[in-house]
């Protein structure tokens, strides 16, 4: 990506949307082709969960997407790189980014007919193809953007291959996944100067390669164990080893809704020291070297009864040495939940499991364009509760606070100024059906995003209704 060319068709202007501000700085090779992605933005965004046909209506519009995914000169890294330079700009001046990273299965059971697909899991019968995100957070939990996106399909000949992983290379498995995006947030280091980064995974990131790579690259990480690895000293393991660590600090910690499980919160424990991870046994273990690195064990105290009571044990090099830290760097790890809620919008929202492209290129391009789509309405919702107070004009263009406005108040003036961004987002859940009783809490995402589809079409309609009418010229001869 041309960083220079995208950074100077970005600069701020008073009159631009979030499409603009997210895809206007895109260099595809051509104009065109710009021009391309930002009007497809703009109209897939309007009603993300429909398909093509229907969000596009116009035959040559629709045709003219068809052939913007199928066209081999556009990558999806190149679609997604002017959003990464929009979020860079938001990670600017903040203390810590959390890049947190995650993979989720994408369904293509039911379209068998699109080329490059293959297994996604256990099942014999999950078919469709991998895509592992990598998402910006700030601490507080502000999705800053997308910063990358490895979207790839199994072959099915490979099928059972995964017995033979501990004698193969980190290049030859999926777990270079940990490794590529490491590699890309090392790459954003010059342009965050202050900035401490830190690569978030679950137990599937508990990876010594990956570790030894963020090390190497000066990157920090934060990543749930999934194996007992040996550490140096008396009791050989990292459980064993944490069951002596002091006791820093109690925490309570808001767990959100599962499915079967309502919302709750949760008492921790904490223990953590530092330790010293012994490379692995296997052969590809032999060339890496032991790395010190501080272990945060949080176990739940007096869970409720039928309930799986949580149990972290977290990995870091970032030092844990009080109380105040070891909270930290909990609440930290905490913020992996708002990827899940992306996949959440993703898959919801946008309905990307549902789109019918004849092939895995063609699907990876249309992915690239709606993770954006999809980041947008968990910024909103995240913003409107971390920040009440500020203008909706942030999130929102003239237009659609406006029409919001007029909606919900059933008048035709809007005032001059705009509410504030929590109001404006209440009334968008309200489109969405969200009550708003006592004790209804603050809308979900769900009803958030369906209010997002109501305002789009009355933005359009109050567009239509405030545009000016032409004049009629006194010259015109009445040719009827």
């Amino acid at each position: 990506m041309n960083s220079n060319r995208s950074e100077q068709k970005q600069k701020p202007t008073k009159d631009r949307d979030w499409v603009d501000r997210e895809f206007g700085g895109v260099d595809l090779g051509d104009i065109r082709r710009d021009a391309r992605l930002v009007e497809l933005a703009r109209d897939l965004a309007k009603r993300p969960q429909v398909s093509l046909p229907q969000a596009l209506q116009d035959s040559g519009a629709l045709k003219a997407a068809y052939r913007f995914f199928d066209n081999k000169d556009v990558s999806a890294r190149d679609i997604l790189a002017p959003h990464v330079v929009s979020s860079v700009q938001r990670m600017r001046g903040q203390p810590v980014v959390l890049a947190v990273q995650d993979t989720t299965f994408l369904d293509y059971s039911g379209h068998r007919a699109t080329e490059g697909l293959g297994p996604t899991g256990d099942n014999k019968g999950a078919w469709g193809m991998l895509c592992h995100g990598t998402l910006a957070f700030t601490p507080e939990g502000l999705p800053l953007g997308v910063l990358g996106l490895r979207v790839w399909a199994r072959d099915p000949k490979q099928t059972g291959i995964k017995v033979t992983r501990r004698k193969r290379a980190i290049e030859d498995k999926e777990s270079q996944k940990w490794i590529d995006s490491v590699q890309a947030l090392a790459g954003l280091r010059e342009q965050l100067p202050g900035t401490r980064l830190v690569s978030v995974a679950d137990r599937e990131g508990d990876v010594y390669e990956f570790f030894a790579k963020a090390q190497a690259l000066g990157v920090d990480l934060l990543v749930r164990a999934a194996w007992d690895r040996r550490v140096e000293g008396p009791h050989g393991y990292i459980w064993a080893s944490m069951a002596k660590a002091p006791l820093l600090a109690t925490q309570k910690l808001q767990l959100p809704r599962r499915p079967e499980q309502p919302a709750r919160v949760a008492k921790l424990s904490l223990r953590a020291c530092e330790i010293t991870l012994k490379p692995p046994l296997n052969g590809t273990g032999a060339y890496l070297a032991p790395m010190r690195l501080w272990a945060l064990w949080a176990r739940e105290m007096r869970p409720p009864a039928n309930v799986e009571p949580i149990e972290w044990m977290l990995l870091t090099s970032v030092p844990i040495k009080s109380a105040k830290q070891a909270c930290e760097r909990l609440q930290w790890y905490a913020r992996r939940w708002g990827i899940e809620i992306w996949h959440r919008v993703l898959k919801g929202g946008c309905k990307i499991e549902a789109r019918q492209l004849a092939s895995f290129a063609r699907l990876r391009r249309m992915l690239s364009l709606y993770a954006v789509i999809a980041w947008r309405i968990l910024y909103a919702r995240t913003l409107a509760r971390l920040a009440p107070d500020i203008p909706a004009s942030t999130v929102l263009a003239p237009e659609e606070w406006k029409a919001l406005y007029c909606r919900i108040h059933s008048t035709p003036t809007p005032p001059a100024t705009a509410p504030p961004l929590r109001q404006a987002l209440r009334w968008i859940a309200r489109l969405g059906g969200f009550l708003g009783r006592k004790g209804d809490g603050e809308p979900g995402v769900q009803t958030i995003w369906n209010g997002f589809h109501e305002l789009i079409a009355l933005t359009d309609m109050y567009r239509i209704m405030n545009s000016e009418k032409p004049r009629k010229s006194r010259h015109t001869k009445n040719c009827g």
